[in-house]
């Protein structure tokens, strides 16, 4: 794996909006583990939001954070307003990690967070754009990136596990 250019600052630098409005502070999760996900509701890979959520419960307690962040990029599949997302989320899967506004993760209008992850490389060395609903990537408890997940890799599979814990370490 390899990193982006280090600028100095962290993805957790930016500043984002909240699922229900106002900021969503990203600081408040320096020295934390954080798996920043963009998340759709109505995508094949939406039951992931299951295996985030055990995986944000399993290990909260030891520093450990998921941020879903909403995008509509990707053939529409998560069109709703935030207050549907909302919904969605807690009745269907009963997610209780935070949730950023719906942002772009491609494109010129990319989201500053997405431009400070894409840099970095998954372990097959795909960097760049987002390819999908569900790609996920390890912010460590330094701020640094520390790995990149392709969306089809489930949340709590054994390399995703391994990654959380090694930065929870």
């Amino acid at each position: 794996m390899t990193t982006a250019e280090n600028d100095g600052t962290s993805p957790l630098d930016v500043e984002i909006g909240a699922l229900n409005g106002g900021s969503a502070s990203l600081d408040q999760y320096a020295g934390r583990a954080v798996l920043v996900v963009n998340v759709a509701s109505k995508c094949g890979l939406t039951p992931q939001y299951a295996g985030l959520e055990r995986l944000h419960e399993r290990y909260a307690e030891q520093g450990f954070t998921v941020l879903g962040v909403p995008c509509n990029q990707f053939l529409g599949q998560e069109p709703g307003s935030a207050e549907e997302i909302a919904e969605f989320c807690s009745a269907t899967y009963g997610v209780t990690f935070p949730m950023t506004e719906k942002v772009e993760v491609n494109g010129e209008g990319r989201h500053a967070l997405y431009e400070r992850l894409t840099g970095f490389a998954d372990a097959e060395g795909h960097s760049g754009d987002i390819r999908w609903n569900f790609e996920k990537f390890l912010i460590g408890r330094d701020g640094e990136v520390v790995a990149r997940f392709a969306p089809q890799t489930e949340p709590e599979s054994a390399e995703v596990v391994a990654a959380v814990e090694k930065a929870l370490g």
